[in-house]
């Protein structure tokens, strides 16, 4: 790739991140598929509507303030370990909340489980790291792993969600192993982003990782949701694979009393 064509990439890559173009295109996929998943309901309108709003504000709330805080350049400090405290923090009160929610549970077991698969499509938009790398701008040993494992999560979503649609064992078999990778990646390139920044892969010739805005509200942001997309995921497909069994148990015992009727 020539270097006129890499500056444009990345010159692309810099425009729909500055304006956070897909992120704000993620959250509105999520929001509407989020009200059409309660459609799917037998909730009232008055239930439907509390329960958007409850998880379509804080959603609102944590994003524009990581946002601003990105913006304003406070995780670009490495006297607090701030950007951990960033994924940890709302991974663990989310996955509290979320599913301890029985109307949550109640809204999964109402939408098909391709929707959660699909949606990670736009992880593919981690080539932005390999478009920096070829610059020179963030080392390999970080942006190469990063960069390969989201394009890869990106590249099958919609693969995983085509066979998790034929509802055999087989595509949802896969849906599950598509939800390791993709929580894979982030835990890879979290790590070792995390040990670049602080310098200590600087022993073994890797340069620090310095990521300011736009790139930053990935590791702040991007990846929390992404691992809560994924929790949400696997615990959908644990439910649906639960309901399939109690189904088949049930048919099966109806079998055997009119076997033994007869």
């Amino acid at each position: 790739m020539t270097t006129d064509l890499l500056n444009d990439t990345a010159a692309f890559f810099g425009f729909i991140n500055n304006f956070g173009l897909v992120r704000a295109a993620v959250e509105l996929v999520l929001l509407v598929g989020l009200w059409r998943g309660l459609e799917r309901t037998g909730f009232d309108r008055r239930t439907k509507r509390t329960t958007w709003l409850a998880v379509a504000i804080p959603l609102l709330a944590w994003w524009g303030g990581v946002w601003r805080l990105a913006v304003a350049g406070v995780f670009d400090s490495r006297a607090l370990p701030l950007i951990p405290l960033s994924i940890i923090v709302p991974l663990a009160i989310g996955s509290f909340l979320l599913m301890r929610s029985q109307r949550i549970a109640a809204l999964l077991d109402a939408t098909p489980p391709t929707w959660l698969v699909g949606l990670q499509v736009y992880r593919i938009v981690g080539a932005t790291f390999l478009v920096q790398w070829s610059l020179g701008h963030l080392p390999g040993a970080f942006a190469l792993p990063a960069g390969i494992g989201d394009m890869l999560t990106g590249a099958l979503a919609l693969p995983a969600a085509f066979l998790l649609a034929s509802g055999t064992r087989s595509g949802r078999t896969a849906a599950v192993a598509w939800n390791l990778l993709g929580i894979l990646d982030l835990v890879v390139a979290v790590t070792l982003g995390g040990l670049s920044r602080s310098g200590l892969l600087h022993g073994l010739g890797v340069a620090t990782a310095s990521l300011s805005y736009p790139l930053i509200m990935i590791p702040v942001f991007t990846v929390p949701q992404s691992l809560l997309l994924h929790g949400l995921s696997l615990w959908q497909l644990r439910r649906a694979a639960r309901r399939e069994s109690r189904s088949g148990g049930s048919v099966q015992a109806d079998a055997h009393a009119a076997l033994s009727i007869a």
